[in-house]
């Protein structure tokens, strides 16, 4: 799915870039033209996702009767962060972020058999996030286009879920989920240059390396799974400003 994205992601990137090239030649007047020589500057993000977890079976899953499939569905939520970006030379940056909130929802879809039964039902449970994440990412930008720019990323990133559940006692209708993931991303985006600000759409492709499943074998609904490992897509708008030289 995600080389799906991708590609159409690559088509979208040429398509805008040969526009504002086409039109590169027309005296434009310069939207803060001394931005790119700023060491640093800040940003307000904010933003939508959608994330599920690709899911191992755990041996113990091909011996039991009653749950014959395990799946993990795609769910939307927003984020909204603060980003800092050190410019190293005219093409290559660095960003942090401070402070940077995403609200997620992972649901499980569990296709159940009864004995008792002759046809199978379809029972859902979620598990609600708050993740304090924290990305490091290298921003690689070409030359500005007049007011227009277009940019990659790269990066790791440390992830703290606020709302984890796996210190919580055993219940039968819960996936435990450990605090702590770490994965990388890669994305895309494009800077068009306002009077006063800099607007950045950005799309992101989280992929976490952590196992963060806390598997309890006496949980019917967590016996079954051996690992989870998160996936996300970001779309975010930055809102760049001020900074100094």
């Amino acid at each position: 799915m995600y080389h799906i994205h991708w590609r159409k992601i690559a088509v979208a990137a040429i398509l805008l870039t040969t526009v504002y090239s086409s039109n590169a030649q027309r005296a434009v007047e310069l939207n803060l033209p001394d931005h790119d020589d700023k060491l640093y500057y800040f940003g307000i993000v904010l933003g939508f996702n959608s994330s599920h977890y690709n899911i191992t079976h755990h041996p113990y899953f091909l011996q039991r009767d009653t749950i014959s499939v395990v799946e993990s569905k795609n769910s939307n939520r927003i984020h909204l962060g603060i980003m800092a970006n050190l410019q190293l030379t005219k093409h290559l940056d660095l960003r942090a972020y401070p402070l940077n909130l995403i609200f997620s929802e992972k649901v499980f879809g569990y296709t159940q058999k009864l004995p008792s039964e002759t046809t199978s039902t379809v029972e859902k449970q979620s598990v609600e996030s708050i993740v304090m994440s924290f990305p490091f990412q290298v921003r690689l930008k070409s030359d500005r286009i007049n007011n227009f720019r277009v940019y990659t990323l790269a990066g790791m990133k440390y992830d703290f879920d606020l709302a984890s559940n796996s210190g919580a006692r055993n219940s039968d209708n819960i996936v435990k989920v450990n605090q702590s993931d770490y994965g990388l991303e890669g994305g895309i985006g494009f800077q068009f240059f306002f009077p006063y600000f800099i607007l950045s759409p950005e799309i992101k492709f989280s992929y976490g390396l952590s196992n963060v499943h806390s598997r309890d074998e006496s949980l019917r609904y967590s016996n079954v799974i051996d690992k989870m490992n998160s996936r996300m897509i970001l779309f975010s708008l930055h809102f760049e400003g001020g900074g100094t030289k």
